[in-house]
């Protein structure tokens, strides 16, 4: 026995009582731990190889949820654009109307008020420009009926939490989503 092993099994074991057994042990053990970082050997830890790999079952059933969560979720940002705003609606006459205001308010106006109705003259183009193109949700409400019954039973969403949100009677219905979910 070295001198160092020696000292190794008195820092453990105080005495030295039959060295050659107790040097075998710490031997035993000085294999088992390892010798780099802290923690245990990887003898111990299941090696990644060892995970099992997802099913084909669980892939499709992860596409499908993503699927219809983008399908819903296009419907229902498509449905809160085409709602309609709160107030009285404005024709394209009165922004018409309003733009030449705006305009002769200009030739006169501070620094200040020229660019605060510099933006409302932006803003009030704008709406003009998108007044006519109303939001086409056919298409969205479309993929929504296809997958609206599955979502709804995936997620535990009810008929009262659809409509409250301000999905149609009528779409619910052809989507088969009973009131009782």
């Amino acid at each position: 026995m070295t001198q160092k092993n020696f000292a190794v099994c008195q820092a453990l074991f105080i005495t030295p009582q039959i060295p050659a057994q107790k040097l075998n042990i710490i031997q035993k053990l000085v294999s088992v731990v390892p010798t780099k970082g802290v923690g245990i050997s990887s003898d111990f830890m299941p090696s990644k190889s060892d995970k099992s790999a997802m099913s084909d079952d669980h892939k499709a059933a992860l596409a499908q949820g993503r699927h219809e969560s983008r399908v819903v979720r296009d419907y229902l940002e498509a449905l809160k654009s085409s709602k309609p705003k709160r107030g009285r609606k404005r024709t394209a006459e009165s922004i018409q109307k309003r733009l030449s205001a705006v305009e002769v308010e200009l030739t006169s106006a501070d620094p200040l008020n020229e660019l605060l109705l510099l933006q409302e003259r932006r803003d009030l183009q704008d709406e003009f420009e998108s007044l006519g193109s109303g939001t086409d949700i056919s298409s969205a409400e479309a993929e929504f009926v296809k997958v609206a019954l599955d979502y709804s039973k995936r997620r535990h969403i009810s008929y009262a939490t659809w409509r409250e949100f301000g999905v149609d009677a009528a779409v619910l219905k052809r989507a088969g989503v009973p009131r009782s979910l």
